[in-house]
């Protein structure tokens, strides 16, 4: 009985032990780059003051938004899958219009304040790399996400930024390119000694706010739905009639989801605990404390650890941020487009979905000028998100 309840993916599982590995990539999508795009460079900076200012004092927090991560992370892709729909339009059904504009707009202007400071940091990271203005580098990374999001169809696009998740992994090799006391991280990992003052619980709180993001779950459930619609189009689980039908698709489209979510947002906290890792063995043992960007870790590793894990370190910030830009202006973009009744889909050509692109260019092409002015307003620093 359980082997009839088993889709095509499922039973492939089971054919070589060679093609084991190509059928769990390919069960991989929304969940990998959602927990990976929660990876971004003003999140980058937020871990990155936490290891300078406390070094290995925050390890555990990692422990803890895990679970809760991929609680709501599920939630989401479910939301998704089951209804057919991404959450703004699922909202829509029971509560006012004024409110679902009112959580639309703060959405929009959350994500275009992160888009402006993910932007600043690139542009500031690349220039640190090969030299140049960051305004300019920040430009041209702008345009390349926006043009990538409206030439490029979904079928196409979701590779790449699955693709992209490799880049996570520069945050890895930096830590093994530096002395890490492993027993004394691990010790404090499991048993952190207690810090308890304002600023220790006010960075408890940011990388609680950096690790839970709202614009991840509007993200993931819309690219449930987006996968949906690929190849061969799936109806919406709630729309399975009769039971037998619901339960020979329904339940192998819940356990992948179920994975794909759990390796995403698992992924993403091993990544942020290497970046917490790596900058409390070096910046915190070297006394330097008072960091506030991702690029000007960048910048105070070179001198303590070497070139390299300075490039390591600087190229993952763009990295990560050519990953991070596009998943927060789609967000806002699937939320706008939910709210108003247009079409919502990467796959769609540009002429068919004018409002949904136009949100996308807008966010992207607005965070330039404002990341620029961040950048003034902190003295030439982007600021770690929630700070």
């Amino acid at each position: 009985m359980k082997l009839k309840t088993m889709n095509s993916s499922e039973t492939e599982l089971n054919k070589t032990p060679d093609k084991r590995p190509n059928i769990f990539l390919r069960l991989l999508g929304p969940g990998l780059v959602t927990g990976a795009a929660d990876d971004d460079p003003s999140g980058i900076a937020t871990y990155t003051q936490a290891g300078a200012q406390f070094g290995y004092g925050l390890l555990w927090t990692v422990f803890l938004t895990t679970p809760f991560m991929i609680a709501i992370q599920l939630i989401s892709a479910q939301i998704g899958r089951v209804t057919g729909k991404g959450i703004i339009a699922n909202v829509k059904d029971f509560a006012p219009r004024w409110l679902v504009i009112s959580l639309v707009s703060m959405l929009v202007m959350a994500n275009t304040f992160n888009i402006a400071a993910d932007l600043a940091a690139m542009g500031e990271a690349f220039s640190l790399v090969i030299g140049g203005l960051n305004r300019e580098h920040a430009l041209i990374f702008a345009a390349t996400s926006v043009l990538l999001q409206v030439f490029v169809r979904y079928r196409r696009y979701a590779p790449a930024l699955k693709f992209l998740t490799l880049v996570l992994f520069f945050y890895v090799a930096t830590a093994f390119t530096v002395h890490i006391p492993w027993g004394k991280a691990f010790a404090r990992a499991v048993w952190p000694a207690a810090e308890v003052n304002r600023d220790y619980l006010l960075m408890v709180v940011a990388v609680l706010g950096t690790t839970i993001s709202p614009y991840l779950f509007f993200w993931q459930a819309s690219q449930e739905v987006e996968e949906m619609k690929q190849n061969r189009p799936r109806r919406p689980l709630k729309e399975r009639r009769p039971l037998k039908e619901l339960l020979r698709g329904g339940e192998s489209e819940i356990e992948r989801i179920a994975l794909d979510t759990s390796v995403g947002m698992a992924f993403s906290n091993i990544i942020a605990f290497f970046i917490i890792l790596t900058t409390a063995a070096v910046l915190n043992a070297a006394g330097v404390t008072n960091i506030h960007s991702a690029a000007e870790a960048a910048e105070a590793l070179r001198p303590l650890a070497g070139d390299l894990t300075f490039l390591l370190f600087a190229l993952g910030i763009v990295g990560t941020g050519l990953l991070a830009v596009p998943v927060l202006a789609g967000s806002a973009a699937y939320c706008v487009s939910e709210a108003f009744g247009w079409p919502a889909t990467l796959e769609a050509k540009a002429p068919d979905a004018v409002g949904f692109y136009s949100i996308i260019a807008a966010a992207t092409v607005v965070g330039v000028p404002v990341g620029n002015s961040i950048l003034l307003a902190s003295g030439g620093r982007v600021r770690a998100r929630g700070w």
